[in-house]
């Protein structure tokens, strides 16, 4: 603040340092002067650019630059696209894994197996026949025959791979039925609907994938 001594005379102001400095700084803070700063985003956008136009304006190959430039503007695609898609084995492992029949569940096809199998051996035959059933469809999923949503029922698993397993649709359909009558309405599981499920499992994953229908149904 200029002294009041020095308001409305002609002699010239003459701070010293501290003087000076303050009035910097009150000068530097009016909003006409904030306003002018550039952003984070601004500043890092132009240091980009001037690094951008250092190549060009060096000596050198021009090539040589324009490669280097294509290198860098390629290492940046591949990290925006790892960062949205994030990487594709991780993706598939996440895809393959995890709700299945409206129950979190992050066991493979293998896991699965075994556990019907200890039950089956128990004697349980209820808890063999779902473990079983979702041996199946983790299975399917892990191959890539067929994939699953949170909200999928086993009905519509059982129609997604009778599409893909024309030959074992019935089958497909008949296992759904043991799955939901014993987890759903309380039915007793019974040996030969969790040997009639085995069964399938096995003849699935000796079975190759047959895509065809599913082309032929979508045209």
């Amino acid at each position: 603040m200029i002294p009041p001594r020095l308001i409305g005379t002609d002699v010239p102001v003459a701070p010293d340092a501290p003087d000076a400095r303050n009035w910097l700084i009150d000068e530097l803070s009016k909003p006409e002067y904030t306003a002018a700063k550039p952003t984070l985003l601004e500043q890092a956008t132009q240091s980009f650019l001037d690094w951008i136009g250092s190549l060009f304006s060096g000596a050198g190959d021009a090539s040589g630059l324009l490669v280097a430039v294509a290198a860098v503007l390629l290492v940046v695609a591949l990290v925006i696209g790892v960062l949205i898609y994030g990487l594709p084995r991780l993706r598939h492992r996440s895809a393959a894994r995890g709700s299945l029949f409206g129950e979190d569940d992050d066991r493979s096809a293998d896991d699965l197996r075994r556990a019907s199998d200890a039950r089956a051996a128990a004697g349980d035959w209820s808890g063999a026949i779902e473990e079983r059933f979702r041996a199946v469809a983790r299975a399917l999923v892990e191959r890539t025959a067929v994939s699953l949503a949170p909200g999928t029922t086993s009905h519509a698993f059982a129609r997604s791979a009778g599409d893909v397993f024309p030959a074992e649709r019935a089958s497909i359909g008949s296992a759904a039925d043991s799955f939901d009558a014993v987890r759903y309405l309380g039915r007793p599981g019974v040996r030969e609907d969790f040997e009639a499920i085995r069964s399938l499992d096995e003849r699935l994953a000796a079975a190759s994938i047959d895509l065809a229908p599913v082309a032929g149904g979508a045209a």
